[in-house]
């Protein structure tokens, strides 16, 4: 059979050729060309090799591709897989889904639980922002319908397609990204919906079966990626929030921490005797920044840390700040252009206010530690205030006993030593002062700030309550005892730091004296000088009798001659003394010659050198300026009084 024109094992060396060229994957034109040649070896046998060998081929064919397909999703799974950004995972899904099925566009929508709907969340290839931006509700159109009944539709033609439930909005946004053929997934894990998963083309094109299921099997890769990425997003934020917990946490266990350290190092202060210099340094050490006391008057008292405002002279520039004036008014602390105050103030009375800047704002434990510094500060200031009037109490009652005419002698002896426990040596020179309030002050207010001044101009630094002298009250007037010897200075300072708007205090001085010996004698000088200067209509003015002069003497409330012609011509008195001499009646004898030396020698029954020498001594004893006008009326007057009195002058 196969011999026969040679023609006999012809048919199957083709068909053998054919089986190879499938074997070596060769493309279909091959086998059209190898079939033809069996159909024409042996008729008949190509019609029935030719569609064999094609499905044949189209077998392989599906399989390659689907071994294709399947790596692409492994290659998409390992890609969805190393992703942690939700966002990242969804744009690399949908760039996916365009790749594999070769389509225009490719989207996603995701489920909104909230507002029973879908949105739009990702796009590949969308050019149209309404397109991007479009919500569709449960059930309307083909991504609204694949939501619905969470099974996969597809179609060739959108519009032309009655199986969808069209709306304008949406159909609106597809045409104006100007889709045709869509094709949707539902994006599924555990019966739980994510979402929708389509792709689409601008163009009429036909969906198969096998690209229905690459992309659903794409839409189930990508609904555990996102719930994956969900819950490695919400583990994050978790964590986040855990970590932000535990950082407030710390904080607050850090400033707890500091507040218990300011607790306990304002307790030691306290309990070691410090003072408000001592609180102020802790809390800027404490809290940073720089730290000012002020006074109930606004005045700095402590100051610590770096950078606080420059005392520019009178009132502190801090006190008129908006945070200082807040909180003096509330009472409580308060806050403004990065200053912080509390008010000090205990038993109703404020009595300075504490102030913090310099730093960053202030969290609640910082705040209640200023707050906390601010009552031990009035804790403070109220016993140092407390001290002061107990201290003041104590040398009202010495004042008063050194000036008290009925004081029994074993109630005086006792004076020195009750002195010198206040730091106050009896036997040393003092000056003292009798200060006027204006009508309507309180005498209080004027001891109080006398006290204050005292302290601050005789004992500076001393940084405790006490000072060298004493101050209080004697038969209703505020009397001050000093250490010192020139009792013009003295009163003029009184007068001026005790003087206020509208509250003029009057001051006269006499002294200096010594304490233990001459104090009831210098009272009544210094009582007269007070009345002299407001009977003279200068309130408010300091001075004593050698300033007044034989003004003092006029408008005193009790003349003391003897005391006032010993304060002009007692130099001279004491020179005649002690010379045996008469220098008084030669300048008493020039004054009567109209200060005519000649005359006067005349009168005297002496030479005129001798006269002119004399002259000489007394300007010596008197001082250069004894003759000038205004000092030659003061002499004449005294000599005259000394006469009166009855001491006339001896002739020479």
């Amino acid at each position: 059979m196969t011999t026969v024109g040679g023609r006999v094992g012809a048919a199957p060396q083709t068909a053998l050729e054919l089986l190879r060229l499938l074997a070596e994957d060769a493309p279909a034109e091959l086998l059209e060309q190898q079939a033809a040649q069996v159909e024409a070896a042996n008729p008949g046998a190509g019609a029935a090799a030719r569609p064999l060998a094609l499905r044949v081929r189209a077998v392989l064919d599906a399989r390659r591709r689907r071994e294709a397909e399947l790596s692409a999703l492994v290659d998409t799974a390992r890609e969805l897989a190393s992703m942690r950004d939700p966002g990242h995972v969804l744009e690399a899904i949908v760039r996916r889904a365009r790749t594999l099925l070769g389509t225009d566009v490719a989207h996603l929508t995701l489920h909104d639980k909230a507002r029973g709907d879908t949105y739009m969340r990702a796009t590949d290839g969308a050019v149209s922002p309404v397109f991007k931006s479009v919500r569709l509700p449960l059930g309307t159109g083909l991504g609204g319908l694949v939501a619905q009944t969470r099974r996969p539709y597809w179609t060739t033609d959108y519009f032309a397609d009655l199986r969808f439930q069209h709306a304008e909005k949406l159909d609106n946004a597809v045409a104006d990204e100007g889709l045709v053929a869509i094709c949707g997934v539902p994006l599924l894990v555990d019966e739980e919906f994510v979402g929708v998963l389509m792709a689409s083309n601008r163009s009429p094109r036909p969906f198969t079966h096998e690209e229905v299921s690459l992309l659903g099997s794409l839409a189930a890769l990508a609904a555990v990626s996102i719930v994956q990425a969900r819950a490695a997003a919400e583990t994050q934020e978790a964590l986040s929030a855990l970590s932000v917990a535990y950082e407030t946490v710390r904080r607050q266990a850090t400033a707890a921490e500091r507040a218990a350290t300011a607790h306990d190092q304002f307790a030691q202060i306290v309990l070691s005797g410090g003072g408000v210099d001592d609180i102020a340094s802790a809390l800027a050490e404490l809290l940073g920044g720089w730290v000012v006391v002020l006074d109930a008057r606004g005045r700095r008292t402590a100051a610590h840390g770096e950078g606080p405002p420059p005392e520019t002279g009178g009132t502190d520039p801090l006190a008129t700040s908006a945070a200082v004036r807040a909180s003096d008014s509330s009472g409580r602390l308060a806050a403004s252009g990065g200053i912080w105050a509390a008010a000090v103030a205990a038993a109703g009375d404020r009595m300075g206010t504490l102030v913090l800047g310099g730093r960053q704002p202030l969290d609640a434990n910082d705040q209640r530690t200023v707050e906390r510094a601010a009552v031990v500060t009035a804790l403070l200031l109220l016993f140092r205030q407390q001290a002061s009037e107990s201290e003041l109490r104590v040398r009202t009652d010495l004042l008063a006993d050194l000036l008290s005419p009925d004081a029994s002698t074993a109630h005086v002896t006792t004076l020195p030593a009750r002195a010198r426990l206040l730091g106050i040596d009896l036997s040393e020179p003092h000056v003292l002062a009798v200060c006027q309030p204006a009508p309507g002050q309180s005498r209080r207010s004027v001891v109080v700030a006398a006290a204050e001044l005292l302290e601050e101009l005789t004992a500076p630094g001393r940084g405790r309550p006490g000072h060298p002298g004493l101050v209080g009250e004697h038969a209703g007037d505020v009397v001050v005892l000093v250490p010192g010897g020139d009792p013009s200075t003295v009163a003029t300072r009184l007068a001026e730091r005790l003087s206020g708007a509208g509250t003029p205090v009057t001051v006269g001085a006499a002294g200096p004296v010594v304490p233990e010996n001459g104090l009831r004698e210098a009272y009544p000088e210094a009582v007269r000088t007070s009345q002299a200067l407001i009977s003279l209509g200068t309130p408010g003015r300091g001075a004593c009798a050698t300033d007044l002069g034989f003004a003092g003497l006029v408008v005193g409330g009790t003349p003391d001659v003897g005391r006032y012609v010993t304060s002009v011509l007692g130099p001279l008195l004491d020179y005649d003394a002690r010379r045996r001499s008469d220098l008084l009646g030669t300048v008493e004898a020039y004054f009567a010659a109209g200060m005519s030396p000649s005359r006067a020698a005349g009168a005297l029954h002496v030479h005129v050198n001798t006269v002119a020498q004399r002259l000489e001594r007394v300007a010596h004893v008197l001082g250069p300026d004894w003759a000038a006008p205004g000092r030659a009326m003061e002499v004449q007057l005294a000599l005259r009084l000394h006469r009166l009195n009855g001491t006339a002058p001896r002739d020479r």
